[in-house]
């Protein structure tokens, strides 16, 4: 309920009003029946448009940070996410994973629409990355219809890091569906999963018009992070560095105020030498001296 309310009363008219988005390709997701939606990530605001722009509802993971977080902004972040259907997806691997799986599992079961982000992450620099075969695991478990839909200029509209997005149109192309029902099942077939994944990557870079990268985007992202942090540690040690320098340029400035220092006083005690012989040798100076 509270979902249909945000979408046609509180979230959906403004969103409409100002950013005008636009879909091809509607006609593609099914009316009825469960069906995957797979989706380039460009930025947090995908999960947003994408619903928005589509007649049924839809369920998306979202990472489990944005359901545990503290305070006044980890609840208006925990109630958003579960008000809008979304579920807690732990993205560590491993048993994770497969409870990933199975909360998918369970939408699809129920005749839903669940969407899903192949690559994992937003895209770091708004190329296509190589898609991780969880979705097509999931499409062979279930064996329902993968449908492309990429989203178009949302990285311009918010880009990554930005709270306030720009008043940019954005939109949605939608491609055929994809369905391998040959291949239902056969959810450990690596080759089968590569295969199905690659294929939807191929139509979401048909779609998009994104240059595709055969890596994925969260190495990529480690990758940046840790020339990122190396780029820090390298800036920390040229600034100590720099001050070890200043802090010895300081002590050799000092030292050489001091020298001069004393170098005056060593002139001027010289030349006041002079002037007390002479007062010493005046016979008019002393106790015996006579008007």
């Amino acid at each position: 309920m509270i979902y249909w309310i945000l979408k046609h009363f509180v979230v959906g008219p403004p969103v409409r009003l100002i950013f005008r988005p636009w879909i091809h390709g509607k006609e593609n997701i099914p009316d009825e029946g469960p069906a995957i939606l797979a989706s380039n990530h460009l930025s947090f605001s995908d999960s947003i448009f994408l619903p928005l722009m589509v007649d049924r509802r839809i369920t998306f993971p979202a990472k489990q940070e944005y359901f545990v977080g503290t305070g006044i902004k980890g609840w208006l972040s925990r109630t958003f996410f579960t008000v809008t259907g979304q579920i807690p997806i732990d993205r560590s691997g491993g048993q994770a994973a497969r409870k990933a799986l199975e909360a998918g599992l369970e939408v699809l079961r129920r005749g839903e629409l669940f969407g899903i982000y192949p690559e994992g992450t937003r895209s770091p620099d708004g190329r296509l990355y190589r898609g991780k075969t969880g979705m097509a695991r999931l499409a062979l478990a279930a064996d329902v219809p993968i449908v492309p839909c990429a989203m178009i200029d949302t990285d311009k509209a918010q880009p990554t890091g930005q709270k306030i997005p720009n008043v940019v149109r954005v939109g949605v192309r939608v491609g055929r569906p994809i369905h391998h029902p040959e291949l239902a099942g056969r959810t450990e077939d690596h080759e089968a999963l590569r295969m199905v994944t690659d294929e939807v990557m191929r139509e979401l870079q048909r779609l998009s018009g994104q240059e595709y990268v055969d890596e994925y985007a969260a190495s990529v992202k480690k990758r940046l992070a840790e020339r990122a942090r190396e780029g820090l540690a390298g800036a920390a040690e040229r600034a100590r560095e720099d001050l070890d320098r200043a802090r010895e340029g300081i002590v050799d400035a000092a030292g050489r105020a001091r020298e001069g220092l004393a170098a005056r006083r060593h002139r001027h005690d010289a030349e006041r030498r002079p002037e007390e012989q002479a007062e010493d040798a005046d016979p008019r100076q002393g106790p015996d001296r006579t008007a």
